[in-house]
């Protein structure tokens, strides 16, 4: 059991009191998945209730007062509330910077690994005297990370995750995990379910997280990946793989694409993406549609 000896962990649990999903319009289609011997999982509108419905790098909710109180409780020290007002222009700018170089370097969807925008982000303010200049330390920079991230996507688990979960295990099926991640979202399965993403029943090398592959959904780039270790691990081929997501685009377009049957998440309205505008979700649907994670249970 991991759970409370990470400080990380119990930085999660004091800045995420109980969220719960919002009911959608949307209705099950409990259609029966033949041959399914693994699934893989969305993270964020799927297993956990995110409060701004996708990882925090992808919210518009930056505000200055959630960057301030970060920057005071991680310990910086200066002109905090201006310090609060530019890093939040400097965070849009400098996502968006990596996103371009991402791009001329050839990666169809960039991911930024935001510990290290956050050290820019520091370096900067302490050059120009907002922050009192200190020593650069790593912990302290990822305590920032994710206290602000906490502030602008508060989560917690869904309904009958880790439940789900075991289940499926029990099930004797491969489980994994495709999500558009930063280094603080494996460390939700350690802050509320105290055990770590491996003890939950996941092969980590099934478990591929954007940030660590600079790339992010609907990057094509990501679901062959998973392919390749649950054929290597476990001689599973991506059709007798379930996916489980709640956006039409990056999670059931991208996971028919490579291959897997799919299962549409919509028991979140905070996270349910339909994607009726984008021409490449059309003509597609779902092989399968659940309002509960506990109704997979059902059609595996």
């Amino acid at each position: 059991m991991m759970g409370h000896m990470n400080p990380l962990a119990d930085t999660i649990l004091k800045n995420c009191p109980p969220l719960a999903p919002l009911p959608t319009d949307a209705e099950a289609k409990l259609n029966k998945l033949s041959g399914i011997k693994a699934v893989l999982f969305d993270v964020y509108g799927t297993l956990f209730v995110s409060g701004s419905g996708d990882v925090g790098t992808a919210a518009a909710t930056d505000t200055a007062e959630a960057l301030t109180q970060a920057l005071v409780v991680s310990g910086f020290e200066g002109k905090m509330e201006q310090a609060g007002l530019i890093g939040k222009d400097m965070l849009k700018a400098e996502i968006l910077e990596w996103h371009k170089a991402g791009r001329e370097a050839g990666a169809d969807c960039p991911e930024v690994e935001i510990s290290k925008v956050w050290k820019k982000i520091i370096d900067a303010l302490r050059h120009t005297g907002t922050l009192k200049p200190a020593e650069i330390d790593f912990d302290q920079i990822r305590r920032l990370g994710l206290e602000y991230e906490c502030r602008v996507n508060p989560v917690f688990p869904m309904p009958g995750s880790s439940e789900t979960i075991a289940r499926i295990k029990e099930k004797g099926m491969a489980l994994g995990i495709v999500s558009n991640a930063q280094f603080y979202t494996p460390l939700l399965f350690s802050a509320f379910f105290e055990r770590s993403v491996e003890n939950c029943g996941f092969d980590p090398e099934c478990c591929i997280w954007s940030y660590k592959e600079l790339k992010a959904k609907p990057s094509t780039a990501l679901f062959p990946k998973a392919g390749k270790f649950l054929q290597q691990n476990h001689g599973i081929e991506l059709h007798e793989t379930a996916y489980v997501g709640n956006d039409m685009l990056n999670d059931i377009y991208c996971a028919k694409e490579a291959g897997c049957q799919t299962v549409l998440f919509a028991g979140d309205k905070r996270s349910l993406r339909m994607r009726e505008n984008d021409e490449r979700c059309l003509a597609i649907e779902p092989d399968a549609v659940v309002t509960s994670l506990p109704q997979l249970l059902e059609i595996l």
